[in-house]
């Protein structure tokens, strides 16, 4: 091979190198540019794809309409959402909230607790009162009939508690504090209060039945009408008896059947327990006992105490002091779970918060609660 025909092939495969390099660099800025469009398109709030708009806006119809949020995307509300028609809380908010409420309302921390699903009214429980008898016979001696059980049947009247708080977009896009967090607590806080009052006073219209609305008497288990509680008076009005005080505390404790003690809590509130907290017994010892453990309750004569603002004060007539086996005397029936609906729509520029539960409560066991009465009988 000759020097010129060499040195063409030379140039011949460096030209050839070079175009490729070209190529092949023009191909890269090509595809980065190409990436770089996507990213920008990405990071576009908003929808620009037709199909999928439509879906959005059919998705957002049936839930703010319905509640109903399987075919959304579910996200925790943020300062920094910017789309108005975002769907911002169902499932982890209402969790949080039903968690907050166990925590917050005293009544549902020791009561029995159950989840039905059913129409409204249509709950309830049958009671066994123990009806049966029986007797002793000879091996070949007849048998007559005994008495058959009696069942007693409890109606759970339905309720319904809600919370709508609202603000406006403007505010919700400038508050420095999650608006999840804000929302949660602020309503947990209310429907724990509410639920709270009414386990205790409601008088079961569209609301849980309170214990302490129903039928109360000074007859004995053995003598007083199946669904009314029994108490006993201090026998001073509006006090405790002046002299050895902690004395009716310890006869409330043994009206209560032997079966029953086992997972009994006192129910008071706090002024009512700094009250007792001073009693002493006949050695001088204080009848109150702080918890060993973080954590543990307190103790009155070796039973926890519950503190519940919604018990009545001590006046004139009152019930302001409860013993009992409130998980065998008491059932809070949970109907559905925490629902919430964002609406941005019906009041702009407001953004509506409207929260709902169906929960009802009442007495199935009234041998398992004692009252204290601050009367002279």
């Amino acid at each position: 091979m000759s020097i010129e025909t060499l040195e063409k092939s030379i140039n011949d495969f460096n030209e050839k190198t070079q175009q490729g390099f070209a190529n092949t660099a023009k191909s890269i800025e090509s595809i980065k540019g190409r990436l770089d469009k996507l990213e920008v398109k990405g990071n576009r709030p908003g929808i620009s794809d037709t199909g999928d708009h439509e879906r959005a806006r059919k998705s957002l119809a049936k839930f703010i309409t319905t509640g109903d949020d399987g075919d959304l995307e579910r996200k925790d509300v943020s300062v920094g959402s910017a789309n108005d028609g975002g769907v911002a809380v169902p499932e982890v908010i209402s969790s949080d909230i039903d968690q907050q409420v166990v925590e917050i309302s005293p009544v549902r921390q020791v009561a029995l607790v159950s989840r039905i699903q059913t129409n409204p009214g249509s709950y309830k429980r049958l009671v066994d009162t123990r009806g049966t008898a029986s007797g002793w016979v000879g091996e070949t001696e007849n048998r007559p009939n005994t008495d058959t059980p009696q069942l007693q049947e409890i109606t759970f009247p339905d309720g319904e508690i809600y919370a709508n708080p609202r603000a406006t977009q403007r505010s919700i896009d400038d508050m420095q504090v999650g608006v999840a967090a804000w929302f949660q607590e602020s309503v947990a806080t209310e429907f724990a209060f509410q639920e709270g009052d009414a386990f205790i006073n409601g008088d079961g219209i569209n609301k849980p039945r309170g214990f302490l609305s129903g039928t109360i008497t000074n007859e004995s288990d053995d003598a007083r009408a199946f669904g009314s509680l029994q108490y006993i008076a201090t026998g001073v009005d509006g006090a405790f008896p002046t002299s050895d005080p902690s004395d009716i505390l310890v006869d409330l404790y043994h009206t209560l059947k032997a079966g029953y003690r086992q997972g009994a809590v006192w129910m008071m509130t706090s002024d009512t327990l700094a009250l007792i907290r001073k009693f002493k017994d006949a050695d001088g010892n204080f009848i109150w006992r702080a918890g060993i453990e973080p954590g543990q309750p307190d103790r009155l004569l070796g039973y926890p105490v519950i503190e519940a603002e919604q018990m009545p004060a001590i006046a004139t007539n009152s019930y302001s002091v409860a013993f009992g086996n409130f998980r065998r005397g008491y059932e809070i029936v949970d109907r559905s779970e925490v629902r919430t609906l964002r609406d941005p729509f019906t009041a702009k520029p407001y953004v509506n918060f409207y929260t709902t539960k169906r929960v009802s409560g009442a007495v199935v066991n009234s041998e398992a609660i004692k009252l204290l009465r601050f009367a002279t009988s």
